[in-house]
């Protein structure tokens, strides 16, 4: 772990864009992928401010879109580092879309971005820890660490060679399906 502690606002990014005609999709709501686009990139805005390395994007966990975005509104992204590992970091994303006419803001999307920090030869780096200031960072911080360790013991749960059909059948009888599986010859 890096000697370098950073406080959670030094790394904080905010963005505005004014969703154009050019942005939507055939509903005329503004494209999904249009949105996820420039959350990668303020995602990597935040990530490389924190650890003054190239970032790349290594997944990306709960993109909900809870409201539509209108052409005319301007979105408002906002990006914190929410948890740091080795050489990886969770940063969260808020976005936030504004009736320019009205002033009405409505949340759209909370996201969790894991990137990682690499050198110039492409090997990942160690990145700088956090001081947590508030409540809420450690809120954020502890969420984040909690998803990452459910997320690889759901991994580690549903793996090819170790998942044992027998003890899921079950839990199919409350879905939406049919189960023609007859078993391995």
């Amino acid at each position: 772990m890096s000697a370098i502690h950073k406080h959670i606002e030094e790394s904080q990014v905010i963005i505005s864009e004014l969703m154009l005609p050019s942005h939507s999709n055939f509903s005329g709501k503004i494209h999904g992928g249009y949105i996820l686009s420039l959350m990668d990139q303020i995602a990597f805005a935040c990530a490389s401010k924190h650890s003054r390395n190239y970032c790349v994007t290594a997944s990306v966990d709960t993109v909900n879109f809870l409201n539509p975005i209108e052409v005319g509104e301007l979105v408002v992204m906002k990006a914190s580092v929410n948890y740091v590992g080795r050489t990886s970091m969770v940063i969260g994303i808020r976005v936030e879309a504004e009736n320019i006419h009205t002033g009405v803001i409505k949340h759209c999307n909370s996201s969790y971005f894991t990137m990682v920090s690499k050198n110039e030869n492409g090997e990942s780096v160690p990145v700088p820890g956090l001081i947590l200031d508030s409540e809420i960072e450690i809120r954020r911080f502890v969420k984040s660490a909690h998803r990452l360790e459910t997320k690889a013991e759901r991994a580690k749960q549903f793996k090819e060679n170790t998942f044992k059909i027998n003890e899921h059948l079950d839990v199919l009888k409350s879905h939406n399906v049919i189960v023609a599986y007859k078993g391995k010859p």
